[in-house]
């Protein structure tokens, strides 16, 4: 239904503001599509997803009740739909909420069971699914925007699964203005998602394009100066060196510095074979590998950034060899006297890259000559976004957006800094908008009049929603910079290629829109067969949930378990499996925690088991795997103490083969802090090493490794048990609370707070964090000079007669002690 004022005609219904919803008959279509059932929408970036979401959204709460959510990749897009469904639906504004990591997880609980609407990003809901502090059963809408992404471990596809079995009556929309760039990866979005339907509209359909403006691309090639020749040549040469290196090794043919990622990936595989095999020469080649990354990155930033994004970039690698557990790679990386013969030329150099200028020309023809008012610059480089906001700002008014976290050793932007920019943009407060990849998908940045690209990316998807910044409401403008002969023309290319064949897929789905959906139906008709939904059974809910690997036997619906369950082992082999060992407990195990100690107890009830997770173990998917298991419970908190708790005496410290590997080599003795404050408050600690070949994935002595079992098993009385993945060590973890809670009857106890060291402890860990070297030499050094004064004052000549420091421990105690604060007057 519709309403008209002047010639301009909105949308009327339940729940929606009236006069505030442009009538578009292609988002009417699309949405009345999405009402039916599961459907993938597709739409090209700036023509109103967001939209046809909310129709969906208003028209199954008017009619089904219950709640709604909307999910979206990153914090500044979540708190635009908010702002966006605020507005447009007739909802009190604080039953529309915003689920992020700013939210603290008791919060949200508590805003979950008054929200009508919930936008948020899918890590937080991942995490609230899997601590159990949400349910999905009573939402009657999820929308995921920016639905490609629902590939691989991705949040969505786990928390597809989860409001699949879960809601009482769901249904899904998926939004993408880039669904995938062939037919094979659409169904796979559908299968994560569990969408039956597509509906799919282009700038070639009629509706559509009486709402879009055309968008001119244009490439602009730039010449680099011969100082940055010099630079990328002297570097490539280190390159090819390493190469033919490796090609000796025999694991290449080429010794092109400009070879391809996937030929350096392959490379690393057969390095990888190697050492797999106990040959010595992979564990070298490995080492050549990762300075030939290191070097291509430095030869990238100096052909398509900048001289002065280089310079950082040396920065951090000089101070990352500096450290005690540097690698060898980066020992010699800086120490290479044609990179160092690079880095000097690279800190002379006083110049600009000529994109800087050439960007400058080209805003200066926008904002000036033709009376723009905005224009985006887009950059791969954080380094560069800071650089180009400095420069750009002495001409024009200019701000950046960037990410949240700290890399590139640049400071992030807090959610509230980027609303704010956006919020600023929007208004015309300021002209340029220098922003890296965060911008990218599906921010409602105003129309503006120039999109430059700073460099090109080499994914199509990447390329066609930033080239969706502009021509949304007037004809817009697209500029590529190029520096010639340089991976900038690869990444062009590749990006090309891929975006036209995105567009030629987009247009090819419009027109076999039912032969994808009869695929979907075919395979789920198939997949009837193979048994039931590992996670469980919805109501009514016929979607294909076996996936491709699943070659177990149809089982019957008898209510045993199935043969995927840990405990039915004995059933499907005729051996005794890990849950028939349960036994007894033994008699001597009355060790009780410690009277102050914070405890939360959860009573077995026979049927369901508790397993306590940490927050920061959710990486591993072991967590997300056991909350799908019936009959298992899970609960976040952040532990001050293990990975996971059992019971009242059993904790996990879970390391995987790598990391346990590394406390070995790398003076990092954190492990054994770990078992030992494990060991102080529960009684049966358990140590799992996850990963194969505990003994030949590294080139550690059989020994050193037999030594550290051995003192954790001995010095810490800790069970150590090895599993050859995350699946085995959450399989693991299941039959050891099923023994614990429901054959002993024990109760989940979460015990310890971190205890305050003691002043010697306090002094050796001053000491060990500034020279970052292990307890053993931070108490090496304090024997010797007696106070942490003495230390932090003794020459570099008294430091080097001190037992196990060397000239790098030395000179890294020197410079952080005598160097002044960044910053400081």
């Amino acid at each position: 239904m519709a309403t008209a004022t002047g010639e301009t005609e909105y949308v009327e219904g339940p729940l929606l503001v009236d006069g505030l919803l442009e009538k578009r008959r292609y988002q009417l279509r699309l949405a009345e599509t999405a009402r039916s059932d599961h459907t993938l929408v597709c739409l090209p970036t700036g023509l109103g997803k967001t939209a046809v979401s909310l129709l969906v959204t208003a028209g199954r709460l008017a009619e089904h009740g219950g709640m709604s959510l909307l999910l979206a990749p990153t914090k500044p897009l979540v708190q635009q739909h908010a702002a966006f469904y605020r507005e447009a639906l007739s909802i009190d504004d604080e039953e529309i909420v915003v689920f992020t990591g700013d939210v603290r997880p008791d919060d949200r609980a508590e805003l979950w069971e008054s929200a009508r609407v919930v936008c948020a990003t899918p890590q937080v809901i991942e995490n609230d699914l899997v601590g159990n502090r949400v349910s999905l059963s009573d939402v009657t809408h999820i929308t995921f925007d920016e639905c490609h992404r629902a590939t691989g471990n991705y949040a969505y596809n786990y928390i597809a699964d989860r409001y699949h079995a879960d809601a009482g009556d769901p249904l899904v929309s998926a939004m993408s203005a880039s669904p995938g760039g062939d037919k094979e990866e659409i169904l796979t979005v559908c299968d994560n998602l569990g969408l039956r339907e597509v509906a799919v509209m282009t700038e070639d359909d009629a509706d559509v394009a009486d709402h879009t403006y055309r968008t001119e691309v244009e490439w602009e090639h730039v010449e680099l100066p011969e100082t940055v020749i010099e630079i990328r040549d002297a570097l490539n040469d280190v390159i090819k060196e390493r190469l033919t290196k490796l090609k000796q090794l025999g694991v290449t043919n080429s010794t092109d510095p400009s070879m391809s990622q996937s030929q350096l990936n392959a490379i690393r595989a057969k390095l990888q074979e190697l050492i797999n095999n106990d040959d010595a020469d992979g564990y070298e080649g490995m080492s050549a590998h990762a300075e030939i990354m290191k070097l291509r990155r430095a030869v990238e930033l100096v052909e398509t950034q900048s001289v002065e994004s280089l310079r950082r970039y040396f920065e951090r690698q000089r101070e990352d060899a500096k450290s005690s557990g540097a690698s060898k790679a980066s020992q010699r990386f800086v120490s290479d006297p044609r990179v160092k013969e690079a880095m000097r030329r690279a800190e002379e150099f006083d110049d600009l890259h000529p994109k800087f200028r050439r960007a400058r020309i080209l805003l200066a023809q926008t904002l000036g000559i033709e009376n723009g008012e905005r224009v985006i610059v887009f950059t791969e480089s954080r380094d560069t976004a800071e650089t180009l906001t400095d420069f750009l700002g002495g001409h024009f008014d200019t701000r950046r957006f960037v990410g949240q976290g700290d890399k590139e050793g640049s400071d992030g932007m807090t959610q509230t800094e980027q609303k704010d920019t956006l919020d600023a943009f929007r208004a015309g407060e300021f002209e340029v908008l220098v922003s890296t990849s965060v911008a990218e998908e599906g921010l409602d940045v105003p129309d503006v009049d120039l999109v430059l690209f700073y460099e090109p990316v080499p994914k199509g998807i990447r390329s066609i929603q930033r080239k969706g910044r502009t021509g949304r409401a007037s004809d817009g403008r697209v500029v590529v910079l190029l520096a010639e002969d340089t991976r900038d023309e690869a990444f062009f290319w590749m990006s090309k290629h891929e975006e036209d064949r995105m567009e030629d897929e987009l247009r090819k789905l419009r027109n076999i829109e039912g032969e994808i959906e009869a695929e979907i139906a075919e395979q789920a008709g198939l997949e009837a067969f193979g048994g039931t939904d590992r996670i469980g059974e919805g109501d009514g809910d016929d979607r294909p949930t076996a996936s491709p690997e699943d070659t177990s036997e149809p089982t019957a619906d008898t209510g045993e378990e199935t043969p995927e369950s840990p405990s039915n082992t004995t059933a499907r082999s005729g051996q005794a499996g890990l849950a028939d060992f349960a036994g007894e407990a033994n008699a001597d195990t009355d060790t009780t925690a410690e009277d102050d100690a914070t405890v939360a107890e959860a009573a077995p009830d026979g049927e369901t088991i508790e397993i306590v997770a940490d927050q920061r173990e959710l990486d591993s998917h072991i967590a997300r795997d056991l909350s799908t298991r019936e009959g298992v419970e899970t609960r976040l908190e952040t532990l001050a103490v293990g990975d996971y708790v059992l019971s009242d005496r059993v904790v996990i410290e879970r390391k995987a083969v790598e990391d346990f590997l590394d406390t070995l080599v790398g003076g990092d003795r954190s492990l054994f802090e770990q078992v030992g404050a494990a060991a102080r408050h529960y009684a049966r600690p358990v140590v799992v090493i996850e990963g194969e070949d505990l003994y030949g994935s590294r080139n550690v002595h059989p020994n050193a490794i037999r030594g550290a079992l051995a003192s954790l098993a001995v010095d810490f009385g800790a069970s150590v048990m090895q599993t050859e993945d995350a699946e085995e060590t959450a399989d693991l973890l299941e039959v050891i609370a099923r023994r614990e809670q429901e054959t002993d009857d024990r109760t989940v106890s979460v015990h310890g707070e971190k205890g305050g060291k003691t002043l010697a402890e306090q002094q050796e860990y001053v000491v060990g964090s500034v020279a970052e070297v292990g307890p053993v030499t931070a108490r090496a050094l304090l024997e010797h000079f007696g106070s942490v004064e003495a230390v932090m004052s003794a020459e570099e000549e008294a430091l080097l007669a001190v037992e196990g420091v060397g000239e790098v421990t030395a000179d890294r105690i020197r410079t952080v002690t005598e160097s002044p604060y960044p910053g400081s007057k």
